[in-house]
Formats: structure tokens, C-alpha cells, sequence
């Protein structure tokens, strides 16, 4: 591959891996630090609830590390494809958002987004918004497929 060619492919990899990382540190820092409404581990102590985001942010910070380390290589090379990195964003954080409220929420109940009584609206809009996300990616990828296409 030259200078210049375009790394559709690579470019949609490298920003999933940011996008999971990037709402990873929403969650992490939003809903677990400054609302307090869960830690991703809430059927233990307060320890261990602690531990686990811990865990999750270390995670959270491999994942940014990566995809920052891979979007960079692309970028000194030239073969970055703008659409399809917005797109694996879009994909990153979106199937992160979806697969915690369906996976973690309600599958393997390691925490819910909030404990309230009326835990509904949450969980609408939380899974809704991930789900919203991945629309969105889909038709970015739709459309960067397109001009990759074209050109």
C-alpha cells in the first residue's frame, strides 16, 4: 500500500477502538464518578464496586491507547479515510453504549443505570441511545463506502 492510498478498512478499526474507549470514559466518568449512580460492579462491597471501575477505566484507557495509536500510523501515512474513522466512532461508542444496557444491565445484572423505581425511561434512552449511535454509523459507513467507491 502507497502513501497514498486510502485505508478504508484500517481507518473504521482504528476509531472503533477509540469510540469504545471514548464512551467507556463517559460512563466511567459521568454515571460512576460525578452522578454516582453505579459502579460497574454493584452486587459486592463498596470495594469491589470500586475495583471494578478501576478495571473499567483501565480498560478504557488501553482501548483510547490503541486507537489513538493506530489512527496516528494511519494519519503520518496519509491513508486515514475521515468518513470511515467518523463511522467507527459512531460503531465504537454506540455497540459500547448498546452492549452495556443489554449485556451488562440486563443479561448479566452486574449493575443498572440507575436504581430507581421506575427504571424503564433509563434504560429507553440509555439503550436507545446506543442504538442511535450505530444508525448513525451505519449510514456514515454507508456513505463513506460510497465515495471510496467513486473514487
Amino acid at each position: 500500500m502507497n502513501a497514498t492510498t486510502v485505508d478504508a478498512r484500517g481507518s473504521l478499526i482504528a476509531a472503533i477502538f477509540l469510540g469504545v474507549g471514548l464512551m467507556a470514559a463517559v460512563d466511567e466518568i459521568i454515571f460512576h464518578q460525578v452522578l454516582a449512580w453505579h459502579h460497574f460492579f454493584d452486587r459486592s462491597t463498596l470495594a469491589v464496586s470500586l475495583l471494578s471501575d478501576g478495571l473499567l477505566h483501565a480498560a478504557e484507557l488501553l482501548m483510547l491507547a490503541a486507537g489513538f495509536r493506530l489512527f496516528l500510523t494511519l494519519s503520518r501515512r496519509g491513508a486515514l479515510s475521515r468518513m470511515h474513522a467518523w463511522a467507527g466512532l459512531c460503531f465504537g461508542a454506540g455497540g459500547f453504549q448498546l452492549f452495556d444496557g443489554l449485556v451488562n444491565h440486563k443479561l448479566l445484572r452486574l449493575h443498572q443505570v440507575r436504581y430507581v423505581d421506575q427504571l424503564w425511561p433509563y434504560d429507553l434512552a440509555w439503550n436507545g441511545f446506543g442504538a442511535l449511535l450505530l444508525v448513525i454509523a451505519y449510514l456514515i459507513w454507508q456513505r463513506a463506502r460510497r465515495e471510496t467507491i467513486d473514487q
